[in-house]
């Protein structure tokens, strides 16, 4: 073990390896923790998730959410300065929160991590169900994410899979050789155009036609001339429609942009989330509001790839060390409550034994792998 890890006692009977995984629980407090795995892991970390304390003020199964706010936002920054040593150039953090406390987190994250560097706020449909007990019924959380330097998360995060919505848009109407195609506008905004952008295009009917108003072709008259002969201009089943671009399913980056509006029937809700936690565990009381492995994973989709390493420093019931171990990504998962035993390391155990609730079907998981328990001090 690396002498920056002497701290770190390896407990056997909780683990699951033959000799040492690269997989980490670790039971501890997470600003002790991430102290001793600075040296090993900095810099290293593609992405971090973490399910903080809200402090929203209500009694929980697992704990009481509840603290002085200047205690909390003390606490939380001095843990976002830690957390910021890990993550790679690419590296992205995400954090959940709901409405109270969320503003306050996203200016000491601001003060940590930059203005700059913060890319967005997802905004996750929680719960699908009416809560009439209360002045509004809040359906939503926040997931607020930074990146460690946005052009290079930018370059490097993933695309989402098509939507059956999407693939239904390429079709092949001219039983072109080449495959399916969708049509895109041939003509663009005319606040940058120049002189040979303006011309007359002539249909294979015989139809003229000009740039609408306000707007010139997106080529000049030889290239478009070009892409006619070359049949990557559609003018319509008939000849006479205005000329639109052929853009070929061979030739596209499948893939769809990350929303920000993540609704529940795509990434699950804390009720699935709790379903699947009493399916695991069905005669102790469970988490009142886990995360849903969907959840999760589409963090992970967006933010890594396989093998990569992943950090959660509250780790709650195990949601995010389930997802990553099935996902084929290496983690790093810390937590204090002394639940860890008796949720997360049974969840990870019957996860290596081929689990089959949350994304098993999605990921097609079996079982397999391995992971080590530590007990900080």
């Amino acid at each position: 073990m690396a002498s920056n890890r002497k701290k770190l006692r390896k407990i056997r009977k909780h683990s699951y390896s033959a000799s040492s995984s690269k997989n980490m629980i670790i039971h501890g407090d997470n600003n002790d923790a991430l102290d001793v795995l600075r040296d090993q892991f900095h810099a290293m970390v593609k992405c971090i998730y973490i399910d903080p304390p809200y402090n929203n003020g209500e009694r929980y199964t697992h704990y009481h959410d509840a603290e002085k706010h200047e205690d909390w936002i003390q606490e939380m920054t001095a843990v976002l300065h830690k957390l910021k040593l890990f993550l790679r150039d690419d590296g992205s953090l995400w954090i959940s929160i709901d409405d109270s406390e969320m503003h306050y987190l996203k200016v000491a994250a601001d003060l940590v991590f930059g203005r700059r560097n913060f890319v967005s706020t997802i905004v996750w449909q929680q719960r699908t169900t009416r809560e009439n007990r209360r002045i509004f019924s809040n359906n939503h959380e926040y997931i607020l994410v930074y990146a460690k330097n946005p052009k290079e998360f930018k370059s490097g995060r993933n695309l989402l899979p098509t939507t059956p919505e999407i693939s239904s848009r390429y079709k092949n109407p001219d039983g072109d050789a080449r495959g399916t195609w969708q049509s895109v506008s041939a003509n663009v905004q005319a606040g940058h155009a120049v002189k040979s952008q303006f011309y007359e295009v002539v249909a294979p009917s015989g139809k003229k036609h000009l740039p609408p108003n306000g707007r010139c072709w997106v080529y000049n008259k030889n290239r478009m001339n070009k892409e006619i002969k070359n049949n990557n201009i559609w003018f319509g089943k008939d000849g006479c429609g205005v000329p639109r671009i052929k853009k070929f399913l061979s030739s596209s980056i499948i893939g769809v942009t990350p929303e920000t509006l993540w609704l529940g029937s795509d990434v699950g809700t804390t009720k699935m989330a709790k379903k699947h936690l009493l399916s695991l565990f069905p005669d102790n009381p469970v988490f009142d509001t886990p995360k849903p492995e969907q959840l999760i994973k589409r963090i992970f989709d967006i933010a890594t790839n396989e093998g990569d390493i992943v950090l959660d420093a509250f780790l709650g019931s195990g949601t995010s060390t389930a997802v990553a171990h099935k996902m084929k990504r290496q983690y790093i998962g810390i937590e204090l409550g002394e639940h860890i035993v008796e949720y997360v390391v049974s969840r990870m155990r019957k996860v290596v034994k081929g689990e089959k609730g949350g994304i098993s079907q999605d990921v097609n998981w079996k079982g397999g792998d391995d992971f080590d328990f530590y007990r900080l001090g």
